[in-house]
């Protein structure tokens, strides 16, 4: 029997067919088009179900479950997804009605607590047990596993580490406080760092390899001034992974997992910027005379994570 994964994301949704030994052996995707009635979206899900199965050579037959992992806090008690602001949800009855659509037994999960699960049995974790990943994106993603379990809180909120605050009356934040890990070690912003840098300096190579517009700044742009030998880059870098390195030195302090997983399209530079990390979680950390001490490790399945980790959401 195979096990389907769905990432219902604000941009598109895909789906992965999962066979025993966690590899994806067919593929769905159809854009999400959110906001618009979950009705609709969950259509969407149940079509880009489908195309995985036939992708796969299989049938409906062949399939255990389906899990999904979708942005927003997921009820486990009544699988409700009681709110998403990427999606517009609040208090839908999505297991119910993807159950009707697909009639098969349905598992929800936040995105980021399924991408987690992914990494920790498939991924960089390989089976560890007590294991935190942390995505570096448009915010910073977390998800928390403890003894092979997902960690959800008493309220199914747990594991938003992107809100804990690193610089008290810091950056204001979306979420309503100031200085939250996230406004300074997300990919948003490092960009940001970037930018601000390079306004008070005109003759940094960071204006050329963003074309000299501040419009196209990206990660990559960044490393590759980097590369180049250029101060400015060097000096917007070496801040910027200070900031991620407070945030999981105090992650680390507080669980003291097997292994932190760092993903997110910056953490495909590796040993790059993964040394300089280890080294300053090293100096922050609490645990500086213990035996074990946790691993800081790359991602190793990407966007596969979260299609990966919703299948497994029914162990």
């Amino acid at each position: 029997m195979y096990r389907i994964g769905v990432d219902l994301g604000g941009t598109n949704i895909a789906t992965g067919v999962i066979d025993e030994n966690y590899k994806i052996i067919g593929r769905g995707k159809v854009k999400t088009n959110a906001p618009r009635p979950a009705e609709e979206i969950f259509d969407s899900i149940k079509e880009s179900v489908e195309m995985a199965i036939k992708d796969a050579g299989i049938s409906m037959d062949d399939i255990k479950s389906i899990g999904i992992g979708t942005p927003g806090s997921v009820n486990k008690d009544t699988g409700a997804i009681e709110f998403s602001n990427n999606l517009k949800f609040h208090n839908v009855p999505a297991k119910q009605m993807l159950e009707e659509r697909l009639n098969k037994p349905v598992y929800l999960e936040n995105d980021a607590n399924a991408a987690a699960l992914g990494e920790a049995v498939a991924g960089c974790g390989n089976g560890v047990k007590d294991f935190v990943a942390v995505t570096l994106g448009t915010g910073v993603g977390s998800g928390i596993i403890i003894d092979g379990k997902i960690y959800r809180g008493s309220n199914y909120c747990g594991g938003e580490m992107g809100h804990m605050v690193i610089n008290v009356d810091g950056i204001p934040c979306n979420c309503g406080r100031k200085g939250c890990w996230e406004k300074y070690a997300s990919a948003t912003a490092l960009v940001s760092q970037a930018v601000e840098a390079m306004e008070g300096n005109k003759d940094s190579l960071l204006w050329k390899t963003c074309g000299g517009d501040l419009n196209k700044v990206e990660g990559k742009t960044i490393f590759e001034a980097l590369d180049l030998g250029d101060e400015i880059a060097k000096n917007v870098v070496d801040r910027y992974l200070y900031y991620v390195a407070i945030g999981l030195a105090n992650v680390i302090n507080a669980l003291q997992p097997e292994a932190v997983c760092i993903g997110g399209g910056i953490s495909g530079q590796g040993e790059k910027i993964l040394k300089p990390i280890r080294d300053m979680v090293k100096a922050e950390r609490y645990s500086v005379y213990a035996e074990k001490q946790a691993a800081i490790l790359p991602a190793q399945l990407g966007n596969d994570a979260g299609i990966i980790g919703a299948a497994l959401l029914d162990e």
